[in-house]
């Protein structure tokens, strides 16, 4: 795993996004989960684009979203999924990385005041 924003991840958002990125391989791509205190909370899983699934996932979740992180089974080729992350309360996020806009993202996260991470593995399960 990279820490690839000024924000580094607290010791919780580590543990929560190990649970989060174990979770999401295992639900349709495009997925997204959210995870808060070690359980899983939200998820937003097989939509055509990664926008959707993160709105299904925040909107799934049945309980406030505030310092919770979020994974990703694939990589965010645009900055909207942050934005939608930071705007629901999530703080950190895990994903594969790899897109050739990463920077975009990165770039949102540090505007946002969000933790992220890549792990250079992409779930991507159809």
């Amino acid at each position: 795993m990279k820490i690839v924003t000024d924000r580094i991840p607290t010791e919780r958002e580590m543990e929560d996004m190990k649970l989060a990125m174990k979770t999401v391989k295992h639900i349709k791509s495009n997925g997204i989960v959210i995870a808060k205190d070690g359980k899983t909370i939200g998820i937003g899983p097989g939509q055509v684009n990664r926008i959707w699934a993160v709105q299904n996932a925040i909107r799934q979740s049945n309980v406030p979203l505030q310092d919770s992180v979020l994974a990703s089974d694939a990589f965010f080729p645009f900055d909207d999924c942050v934005t939608a992350a930071a705007a629901a309360g999530i703080t950190a996020i895990i994903q594969p990385g790899g897109s050739v806009r990463d920077e975009e993202s990165i770039k949102k996260a540090n505007e946002l005041g969000i933790a992220m991470v890549f792990t250079g593995v992409r779930h991507f399960k159809h």
